[in-house]
């Protein structure tokens, strides 16, 4: 997802001249995430694909590129030919963006709007393309989809393309008895000699992004929702779906797994790709919700259930998701997740801080060695203890089997 949609960010701030306490409140700014957007092959790689690849369909053409970060969209665009291409970003990012957009020669064919886009002027009122890379965690996780759809309606010319237009999300079954067990029980049931058993529910109603081997997956997946972007509604955004998944073999079900795939079906030579466990590594990784407690499943046979999701009542870059699941002639079981977003002001254990320079965390304090390991922008769990305030930036790690809140340090 490459724009900011929060809607305090210091406008005055340059990106330069940014601390961590601007980054809480403009966490695109930060040079890690764009980079690790980048350097996602299959995501990059789709999207240049789409546009550079039909030139067709952008020769002479007006694009609005909707959260356009770094500007790589719209180069890719300009590549392929675009007229005049105007992107809107409201993070701090899109002063280096400028800055690259002019290193590559394309200042005179894109400009950049700082600001958010249903607020900001727009030095064209209808464009013939809009591009954007909207998707987060679970597809609508801090996703900017509506943001994408008012700009569809307010400034896509009749007949016009949307890159991407189509995205649909998945659900499967997997076996996890080893993490799950970590995650609800070795962690929980001591924690420096304290029983915090009693709050093990609340850390499985969390959502785990995490790459999962498709070898754990014990059932046919289900498709739970299909969006056209060419005629969706903001309502449409939150939904019920049900889904029958069935069993590919004997065995247990820890956790119900989600992804999605990704399409521009606008394009010459259709350009898809996939965000699950049997494709190529992308840097969404797979959403894993864990049951409450295991199911027993035999092959072929299937399990019926409701998702249900929508942006939260109090703030809409969080969604309350349910999983309604039972076997035929059998009660149903509900769970409730919630994946949530961590305030800028959070206390977290001493021990779980780390020193990190562009997105890799070269030092863990309170550890006994030093250790280098890869970290992803998520929200944290963590116990209370030995806490403190300090402005950083949250991560989520999964190390040696455990889940960690990390606290990353500037360097």
């Amino acid at each position: 997802m490459e724009t900011s949609i929060h809607s305090n960010v210091d406008r005055h701030v340059s990106s330069e001249s940014m601390t961590s306490r601007d980054y809480y409140a403009d966490s695109y700014a930060h040079f890690g995430i764009h980079e690790e957007m980048l350097k996602d092959s299959v995501r990059t790689g789709s999207y240049r694909a789409a546009i550079v690849n039909n030139g067709h369909l952008f020769k002479g053409k007006t694009v609005l590129d909707v959260g356009c970060g770094t500007g790589i969209l719209s180069m890719f665009a300009a590549k392929a030919g675009a007229s005049q291409v105007v992107g809107v970003d409201m993070s701090n990012i899109i002063d280096q963006a400028q800055k690259i957009i002019e290193a590559n020669g394309f200042k005179d064919t894109i400009t950049l709007v700082k600001g958010k886009l249903e607020d900001v002027e727009l030095p064209i009122q209808q464009f013939d393309i809009i591009i954007s890379e909207w998707m987060g965690y679970f597809l609508l996780y801090e996703s900017m989809l509506d943001t994408v759809l008012d700009a569809r309606d307010k400034y896509l010319k009749p007949g016009g393309l949307i890159f991407p237009d189509t995205a649909t999300l998945y659900l499967a079954a997997i076996e996890d008895q080893d993490y799950k067990e970590k995650k609800s029980t070795v962690i929980w049931d001591n924690v420096y000699g304290f029983d915090f058993s009693c709050i093990k529910g609340i850390a499985l109603r969390e959502p785990l992004v995490d790459t999962v081997e498709l070898k754990a997956v014990v059932t046919d997946p289900c498709m739970i929702k299909h969006i056209d972007l060419l005629t969706a509604k903001k309502e449409d955004l939150a939904f019920a779906a049900p889904f029958t998944l069935t069993a590919t073999r004997n065995d247990y079900i820890h956790a119900f797994l989600a992804w999605f795939d990704i399409s521009f079906e606008c394009t010459h030579k259709k350009i898809k790709f996939s965000t699950g466990p049997h494709a190529q590594y992308t840097h969404w990784k797979q959403t894993v919700f864990y049951t409450p407690s295991t199911v027993t499943i035999n092959e072929g046979q299937k399990l019926y259930g409701m998702l249900s999701c929508a942006p939260n009542a109090r703030n809409n870059r969080d969604l309350d998701i349910s999983i309604t699941f039972k076997f035929d002639g059998e009660e149903e079981t509900k769970v409730d997740y919630k994946m949530c977003v961590i305030l800028p002001e959070i206390m977290l254990p001493q021990l779980w801080c780390a020193r990190v320079s562009n997105g890799d965390a070269n030092r863990l304090s309170g550890r006994d060695r030093p250790l280098t390991l890869p970290f992803r922008h998520y929200h944290l769990v963590s116990p209370m203890l030995n806490t403190f305030h300090i402005p950083c930036i949250p991560y989520h790690v999964r190390c040696t089997g455990t889940d960690l809140g990390v606290l990353l340090l500037p360097v």
